[in-house]
């Protein structure tokens, strides 16, 4: 067995360790999202109160990436590092999985193991393995779906159609989109042997198993019903997708609009060189490997289009869990080059780009080539945490120097970025409270006026577009300190402003 393995183990162990590198290495170049703060506070309420265990349920959202990051927030001091280290280690987990998906379909162990180097390194799911969000574990459970449900086709054995069913419970109970899995576990049939006088006995065998993962998967699903607002979960989804009859008025839009930022995002972060290599690789898998080919596609084409069509809020993450079959696409290309010589410059051609980007995401960010809303979110607009790490840090060397005075902090907006950022760091701090005071400030709330009066240490965090307030001096605000975010593309530029109430 080992012989078999000998000289594939060190270059796995090798793509192991760069993965993990690019997913940890100044793992804070990227400040906290509003999503990530979001999910972290939630984290931290659920461990701290066992009845709220469903707690995002009030927004709609399923709660397994919050279960999952409470034991995070145990042992790991920074609630953000925590966070992004389980999205980290779900990103390993998917690179297992491709490798062992593209080992199953192909039978070559070397296009497994060039799966997993593009994975590895490809600036798409580096960025976002980095980042504590929900899409990360999303992919994970998508991929070892994929991979239980090849076994299952393959095998008919009723162990692996109930892994494939824990696979697919516990990807609808992280994201919404993990109903598509479920939907689109059938496809498996294309892995399948199904020839010969058995062959409907061998189909009628696999259905039964199809349904033995779908039992178990809807069975997980279920346990959200536990929660007292189990109904969010349908009402928040019509937020973000249109119905079948709406999409019959607009067919091509939001379509087309949406298919150009499909292409923008895989050109960019991808990038291009992988995209282009992975429509080789379509090319190349048409004759020989087609069943495979139809497979792929089937995993990522198919939830491609449909949301494509059907979302009304499309981002980048939103796609994360279709990369990994066009990833093996790629790799079943390169994996062709049968000399040495050109096995090196179309792993030059593949590889080169994406170390560059990541370099870039990795070291300084606001120089990486992301897609526009990309950068806008995540290192510009109010939804970037520029300096929020740094203003409770701060917050916390103030209480520390006179542990007897109370702290109020008072933040603009109730959700987010705002004040969830802070409160991860803050909340647990006797004598600190954190509270947001409004959307716009025009003026010093009432609450921090009087917090002040009473003798408390009063601060005022807000996003330089929101403090309207023409005169801070007069208002009693003294500026102590303001963190820049990346410029805009009009050449404006956020920041975040750390005010005190001084009188």
């Amino acid at each position: 067995m080992y012989k078999k393995w000998r000289a594939i183990i060190p270059w796995g162990m090798a793509i192991l360790l760069l993965a993990i590198l690019l997913r940890t290495y100044n793992i804070f170049s990227i400040p906290i999202f509003a999503d990530e703060a979001i999910y972290i506070r939630w984290a931290q309420v659920m461990r701290a109160v066992s009845s709220l265990r469903f707690l995002p349920l009030d927004d709609g959202k399923q709660p397994l990436f919050m279960w999952l990051m409470i034991p995070f927030l145990k042992v790991i001091g920074d609630p953000l590092l925590a966070g992004r280290t389980l999205s980290m280690l779900a990103g390993l987990g998917t690179l297992t999985g491709i490798f062992l998906v593209t080992l199953r379909l192909f039978k070559n162990k070397k296009t497994a193991i060039l799966a997993a180097l593009i994975y590895a390194v490809s600036p798409f799911t580096v960025f976002f393995d980095r980042m504590a969000l929900v899409d990360s574990l999303l992919m994970c459970f998508g991929v070892w779906s994929l991979y239980f449900g090849i076994l299952t086709a393959q095998e008919l054995r009723l162990d692996w159609a109930m892994l494939a069913g824990f696979a697919l419970g516990f990807a609808y109970l992280t994201k919404s989109p993990g109903v598509f899995f479920l939907l689109l576990l059938p496809s498996t049939l294309l892995a399948g042997e199904f020839r010969g006088k058995d062959k409907w006995r061998k189909l009628g065998k696999l259905g039964g198993l199809w349904l033995v993962s779908w039992v178990i998967a809807l069975g997980m699903y279920n346990i959200l019903r536990l929660g007292p607002n189990f109904h969010m979960l349908a009402l928040r989804n019509k937020d973000y997708v249109y119905s079948f009859s709406e999409v019959l008025q607009h067919p091509l839009d939001p379509a087309i609009p949406h298919f150009y930022d499909l292409f923008d995002w895989f050109s960019k972060m991808l990038p291009i060189t992988v995209l282009l290599t992975a429509v080789l690789g379509m090319i190349l898998a048409l004759k020989k490997d087609w069943r495979q080919l139809l497979l792929l596609l089937a995993w990522s084409i198919g939830p491609l289009v449909a949301e494509a069509a059907f979302a009304k809020v499309f981002t980048a993450r939103y796609v994360l869990f279709t990369l990994p079959p066009i990833l093996i696409l790629a790799a079943y290309a390169w994996g062709k080059f049968k000399n040495k010589n050109w096995l090196a410059l179309g792993g030059a051609f593949i590889i080169l780009p994406s170390l560059f980007i990541n370099y870039k995401v990795l070291t300084s960010p606001v120089q990486a080539p992301l897609p526009r809303e990309e950068r806008a979110g995540y290192l510009e607009e109010w939804t970037a945490g520029t300096g929020i790490r740094e203003i409770a840090q701060y917050v916390k060397v103030q209480k520390a120097q006179n542990p007897n005075q109370k702290v109020l902090v008072g933040t603009e907006g109730f959700f987010g970025t705002l004040p969830d950022g802070l409160q991860i760091y803050l909340s647990d701090i006797p004598g600190i409270v954190v509270k947001g005071v409004g959307i716009t400030i025009t003026g010093v709330d009432k609450s921090l006026a009087d917090a002040k009066v009473a003798g408390d240490r009063v601060f005022l965090v807000v996003n330089s577009t929101r403090f309207k307030i023409e005169q801070p001096e007069k208002a009693g605000l003294r500026l102590v300190s303001s963190y820049p975010k990346a410029p805009r593309a009009d050449g404006t530029q956020e920041s975040l402003l750390l005010l005190e109430l001084v009188k």
